[in-house]
């Protein structure tokens, strides 16, 4: 169920105590405004959350300070705020957007659906590994006995980079 905003306190107090605030700021004469908002009810209804996941709707006309404070332009704007700071915006009248937007926000809250920790259940990596096995080898020389630790091939290579890269930048000087 969505809230409905009557005033600046009410909106700030929204935003200090929710987690997730998704805002629909609207006017009662917008056509796009009235042709979402059984959408946006039904995700109302579907996600809200006590204290974790909020739906307001902002009249811009009788709350113009919070609208104009938003920057809102164009209705209807739906803004997702986390922890009182906007995240995402979407502008117009988009029914998949709004959902992708409200999905990413629950996802990003915790609260999408999966089991919190869901991330932490598969084993990860230590940085640095295990260290060097004792066969494993430590320079060429030991990896190959009998050749050389200079590589001469890749000496060649990077002669020849270096050499055509200077006459590029070279020709590629214009002369006055």
């Amino acid at each position: 169920m969505s809230i409905s905003i009557g005033s600046t306190s009410e909106w700030e107090k929204l935003l200090s105590s929710t987690s997730i605030v998704v805002a629909d700021f609207y006017a009662d004469w917008c056509g796009p405004c009235k042709m979402i908002a059984p959408h946006y009810e039904k995700l109302a209804n579907e996600h809200s959350r006590p204290k974790k996941v909020a739906f307001a709707k902002i009249n811009v006309d009788t709350q113009s300070t919070i609208s104009r404070t938003q920057g809102v332009s164009a209705m209807p704007t739906f803004k997702i705020f986390h922890n009182g700071n906007c995240i995402e915006t979407i502008k117009g009248a988009n029914p998949p957007a709004l959902t992708q937007a409200v999905s990413n926000a629950l996802r990003l809250a915790g609260t999408g659906g999966g089991q919190r920790g869901e991330s932490f259940k598969t084993p990860g990596r230590k940085l640095g590994g295990e260290g060097l096995s004792q066969n494993a080898p430590r320079n060429v020389a030991r990896a190959y006995p009998g050749r050389s630790s200079w590589n001469i091939g890749g000496l060649l290579n990077a002669i020849v980079a270096f050499v055509g890269l200077y006459l590029v930048s070279l020709f590629s000087v214009s002369h006055r």
